[in-house]
């Protein structure tokens, strides 16, 4: 025999050797499978929770949007006063206006007061400015 010959020893010594590397990767590929058999089921399950709640979710009833609260009148009884007149009233007011219908002087200073009053209702949203200057009560 010559040294490129290989001995029946040799060839058997060589598919043992290729057969155990053969069942080591075959060892490993089936713990990927069991690995990977497992991450598929936990995928399928988290999968099936998801439609499960979307199904709960998609049968509840539409929530009724809240109901706005209404705007709390400061405590003062002038504004009390003030909504008293717009509460009488079929029109829009001016500040003098609602001076002369609660009695109080004409007076500038006072127009002044309860312009600045009207002003603090409307930026509530208990009144509304329909123009510079003119209030009412907003309708629903």
């Amino acid at each position: 025999m010559t040294g490129g010959e290989l001995t029946l020893g040799a060839v058997l010594a060589r598919l043992e050797e290729r057969e155990r590397e053969i069942t080591a990767q075959a060892e490993t590929t089936r713990e990927q499978i069991t690995q990977l058999t497992t991450q598929l089921d936990e995928l399928g399950r988290a999968a099936e929770e998801i439609r499960i709640t979307s199904k709960t979710l998609l049968a509840l009833p539409d929530p009724q949007p809240p109901a706005p609260l209404a705007p709390k009148l400061p405590d003062h009884p002038a504004y009390r006063q003030i909504m008293a007149v717009f509460t009488a009233a079929d029109h829009p007011l001016r500040a003098r206006q609602v001076c002369e219908a609660m009695d109080v002087g004409v007076a500038p200073n006072n127009i002044n007061n309860v312009r600045l009053k009207l002003k603090r209702l409307a930026g509530r949203g208990i009144l509304a400015e329909t123009e510079p200057g003119l209030f009412t009560q907003p309708r629903p």
